[in-house]
């Protein structure tokens, strides 16, 4: 009768390989789940900064037609006065940097524009300005978006490492 007797310990250590083996598989569960968090997260990001991207585009398509349509309804005038002018711009200021004419009085811009519009000539300058600061402020929002999505990137990258090397 002889019967092999198992020591206790070899039991324990059976055990305590499964518990271990459970312990990985857990640890990669929650990576997993991490990871797709992350994932998710760089997804909605992109998917933000895309939206962004498309209503800055808009934006300045609506722009440039905005300024086409004005440029359009400005020159289908045959003559300009004072009055006219003094209604359309608030400024003396403003209505010289629309035409982007260099003039001292309301009177002398009156006349270059009536003397550009019998000549069926568009002073090259006219609106130039105001698209160019336009876009300029368009520019600057895609720069700080474009900073604010390296900013994200590189967090969540930090949060992936930080995540992946903390398994123990």
């Amino acid at each position: 009768m002889s019967q092999e007797l198992v020591p206790i310990s070899s039991t324990q250590h059976t055990r305590t390989l499964g518990e271990r083996v459970r312990k990985i598989a857990d640890k990669l569960r929650e990576e997993t789940d991490l990871q797709i968090k992350v994932t998710s997260r760089i997804l909605g990001a992109a998917a933000k900064i895309s939206e962004n991207h498309e209503h800055l585009i808009d934006e300045v398509v609506d722009m440039v037609e905005d300024d086409l349509a004005q440029n359009t309804d400005i020159y289908k005038t045959d003559m300009y006065t004072v009055e006219t002018l003094k209604k359309k711009f608030k400024t003396f200021r403003d209505a010289k940097k629309y035409f982007g004419l260099k003039v001292s009085s309301w009177v002398v811009l009156v006349e270059k524009l009536n003397e550009f519009s019998n000549k069926k000539v568009i002073p090259a300058e006219i609106s130039k300005t105001s698209i160019v600061e336009r876009l300029d402020v368009i520019e600057k929002e895609i720069k700080e978006l474009h900073i604010e999505t390296s900013q994200i990137l590189a967090l969540l990258q930090q949060l992936m490492l930080s995540e992946k090397y903390d398994l123990r």
